[in-house]
């Protein structure tokens, strides 16, 4: 099966032009400090995917039904009822620890930073890109 078209595709708009968009300026704070500890985490920088998702790090997914898609490997979103952050794993014993936040399909929401414990969102953020590049490096194999 050949690779899906995907609308939400990395984008050369710069990020800090986007995040100049972001009217509250605590959530924009906020943003910033995400962007350190995912790019500390995956070691890349941060790149606009689509309209309103910054990403780091780029995987070639490839699903059972043969399916396949360029990806990044973590990455969120300043949204207007939450900051979302997609592609990490949610694992139930940092979750327990990490503050007021919500869970969706394969997503973590949460209103603000002060909110939850950031100590322990860095580590379910380091924790979910050893993750994925251990399941990249299966892929590969």
């Amino acid at each position: 099966m050949a690779k899906a078209d995907l609308k939400t595709k990395e984008t050369p708009v710069d990020v800090d032009d986007f995040l100049d968009t972001v009217g509250n300026v605590t959530i924009r704070d906020d943003c910033r400090k995400i962007i350190k500890l995912m790019s500390k985490a995956t070691n890349a920088e941060p790149k606009m995917w689509g309209t309103k998702i910054i990403g780091f790090g780029n995987q070639h997914l490839k699903y059972e039904s043969g399916r396949e898609l360029d990806w990044m490997q973590i990455g969120f979103s300043p949204r207007k009822a939450n900051l979302t952050l997609y592609g990490l794993s949610l694992d139930d014993d940092l979750l327990t620890k990490l503050g007021k936040h919500k869970l969706g399909k394969g997503c973590l929401y949460f209103k603000r930073l002060s909110d939850i414990d950031e100590i322990v969102l860095e580590k379910l953020i380091e924790k979910s890109v050893e993750n994925i590049k251990e399941q990249n490096k299966k892929v590969k194999e």
